[in-house]
Formats: structure tokens, C-alpha cells, sequence
């Protein structure tokens, strides 16, 4: 439920910023993958997925059966009615056919799934397009509009930052600021956090894909991109998360209940010179945005049985038409939730004896 009654909250001060990232993990638990592949196989040299995924557990503890990072969500389900704005640079069937089953899954992106809603300023969505001539198209978005780094390197390295001390069980609190000063590409995330506030619904986020990819028509012709979803439902003026451990969850079924929530994928185009390969790099200026349709939500289910459980959000899984780009982030991510998925998968049947109330 949303509260109207809580006045706004003020922004965060440079200091509080930094502390509250240290305190509570926001920005070491903001997407689950940094690896990179090489000819297929992967470098001895380089990090492996099970270090980066034993480093979240570490940092957010083990909790079997749940993903080890957007462990806490719900899975959805609906449609996407495309427009004709996309089809003149991209083949993709999604963007051809009237309607396009969909289903999807908000999260938190913490690895624990007993966290309090209010904790983080963050949102994600996830979502499978199923496409009729049996290719599948599988993006996750967050609610910030660019990632703090551009490396998987620099990615671990935030992670260790703000690994908990054997000693006393919490981080160190000079570990995050340290990490910050020594990386300043982190600045314009810093400076989104700075002012964010925890949204009191799903429902009225904006939801960003963040790295970029291509858009390949009939003729073979590429155009960098990057995708979002924008809400048809807005939140009142001055509405604020209500304290509380899982309002979100509960605002989105009453929603549903009442009727179908929409979005509208907008599909952003580069302009020359746009850094393509860098998540933490924003796009400047005026750039062509497409409408290439709306996303409609029709139902939801617990996550514990619903039909997202067993879905692995790989950002790779692309149908033709739609193609990475060269950013590093892009095979990190999918390297490391194949190896989330593996370990979580194999221990599903302790889901269910699990406490099921959340906890802080």
C-alpha cells in the first residue's frame, strides 16, 4: 500500500551516501556476474564464476535454493504488443508479431531473501519474451540508469571492498570509500544513489537495460542500442516507500488485482561516438528513441513456485535480430548466473523448508 501521508525524504549527504553503501551492500550486491571467457574456455588468469558467486555468498550468506543475488521477488506474467518502429532495424520476431508471451520476475538485487524492502533504493526486472518461431529473448533491467563500473575486474574488486571482516562479521568501513576514490568512472552511479529514494512499487519504476546491444535488420545492418521499460502507473506526488519488510510484493498483486499493468519498451538509439561497451558510461545528449511497444502484466505468483523459479536470466540468450555488444559485463553476467543457477537448482527441495517470513 502506498503511503501518502510520509513527507519526502531529503537527499543523502556525500558522507551518508558512502556509509549506507558500506552498511547495507547496495552497490556490491547490484548484479550477480564479472567473467570473461576467452576462445570458449576460460582464463586460469582471469576470475572464474564460482569465485565471483562464492564472494556473494560471503557477502550476503548462504541461503540454499535462492539465487545468489536478487534472491527476494516475484515472478509475473503477460504479453508484449509490438509497434512498427522497431522492425526497420531489427528482424526479430518479437518486434514483427502482434503479441508475444512474456513472462518475468521483479527482485531486489540483494542475495538475501529475507531483506526489508526499504533497504535498497534499487529495483530489477527480468523478463523472457517467447517468441512463436521458438526463440527466446531474456533481459534483466534495474531501476538505475548505469552500472558502477565498466570491468568485471573493477567489479570483483568493489566486491571485496565490501566483504564482511572474519573478525567482526561487518565490512570495513574504509573499504568502500577507498574503492570509490580509486574508481572514478563510480561518479555518475554515486551521484544516482545520491538522490534515489525506495520506490513504494514495482509498478511505477522505470527499469533500464544498462548495457548496450544491436538491433540487426533483414539486410544485415547494425545499430547500437539500449532498451528500458517506462510505467504507465505513477506514483503520487511525494509518495515514499513505506517502512516495512515486503510491501512490494503484496502492492503488486493488489495492483493486478484490479487489472493489467503496462510498460513501454523504449529502445534508445547511439549516437556516433556513444560508448557502447561501457556500462558505466552515460549516453549524453538528444538520441532517437523507439517505441517498440508496450509490455502488459496480467498475473503473478509466488516466486517459491512460480513460473520464474527455474528460469536462468541469461542476458546471451538473444534471438536473431538482436546481438551483444562487446561489453565485458554482458559474458561476465551470463558466466556467473549459469553457475548461480547450477548451485541453486541442485538444492530446490530445501526451498520449501525454509522460513518463509521475511527477516532482516
Amino acid at each position: 500500500m502506498v503511503d501518502h501521508s510520509s513527507p519526502p525524504r531529503p537527499p543523502l549527504s556525500t558522507a551518508s551516501l558512502i556509509i549506507r553503501l558500506a552498511s547495507i551492500g547496495v552497490v556490491v550486491a547490484v548484479v550477480a556476474g564479472a567473467f570473461a571467457y576467452v576462445n570458449g574456455s576460460l582464463d586460469p588468469q582471469r576470475l572464474r564464476p564460482k569465485t565471483l558467486v562464492n564472494a556473494l555468498e560471503t557477502n550476503n550468506g548462504l541461503h540454499p535454493g535462492y539465487r545468489r543475488n536478487h534472491a527476494k521477488g516475484v515472478c509475473v506474467a503477460g504479453y508484449f504488443e509490438s509497434s512498427p518502429e522497431a522492425r526497420q532495424y531489427s528482424s526479430a520476431q518479437v518486434f514483427s508479431e502482434a503479441r508475444t508471451p512474456v513472462i518475468g520476475r521483479f527482485a531486489l538485487p540483494s542475495g538475501n531473501p529475507y531483506a526489508p524492502d526499504s533497504s535498497v533504493p534499487i529495483r530489477s526486472f527480468a523478463l523472457q519474451f517467447s517468441l512463436a518461431n521458438g526463440q527466446q529473448w531474456r533481459t534483466g533491467m534495474n531501476s538505475m540508469p548505469v552500472f558502477p563500473v565498466g570491468t568485471p575486474e573493477a567489479f570483483f574488486a568493489m566486491l571485496k571492498a565490501g566483504a564482511p571482516d572474519p573478525a567482526t562479521g561487518k565490512p570495513n568501513p574504509a573499504g568502500m570509500p577507498a574503492f570509490f576514490a580509486a574508481h572514478p568512472e563510480t561518479a555518475p552511479f554515486l551521484a544516482w544513489v545520491k538522490t534515489a529514494k525506495p520506490s513504494a512499487s514495482y509498478a511505477t519504476e522505470t527499469y533500464n537495460g544498462i548495457n548496450a546491444f544491436y538491433l540487426v535488420n533483414a539486410s544485415g545492418q547494425r545499430q547500437a542500442v539500449r532498451w528500458g521499460v517506462v510505467p504507465q502507473s505513477q506514483d503520487a506526488a511525494g509518495a515514499t516507500a513505506p517502512a516495512g519488510s515486503d510491501f512490494l510484493e503484496k502492492d503488486l498483486v493488489q495492483r493486478l488485482t484490479a487489472g493489467p499493468l503496462r510498460w513501454q519498451l523504449n529502445v534508445t538509439l547511439a549516437n556516433p561516438g556513444d560508448p557502447v561497451d561501457d556500462a558505466s558510461k552515460t549516453w549524453t545528449g538528444e538520441h532517437k528513441v523507439l517505441n517498440a511497444g508496450t509490455l502488459v502484466l496480467e498475473s503473478s505468483q509466488p516466486q517459491m513456485d512460480g513460473d520464474c523459479r527455474d528460469i536462468n536470466f541469461d542476458p546471451l540468450v538473444l534471438p536473431s535480430g538482436i546481438e551483444a555488444s562487446n561489453d565485458p559485463l554482458l559474458a561476465a553476467r551470463s558466466a556467473a548466473y549459469a553457475s548461480s543457477y547450477l548451485r541453486r537448482t541442485s538444492e530446490v527441495s530445501q526451498l520449501h523448508s525454509a522460513p518463509q517470513e521475511s527477516k532482516p
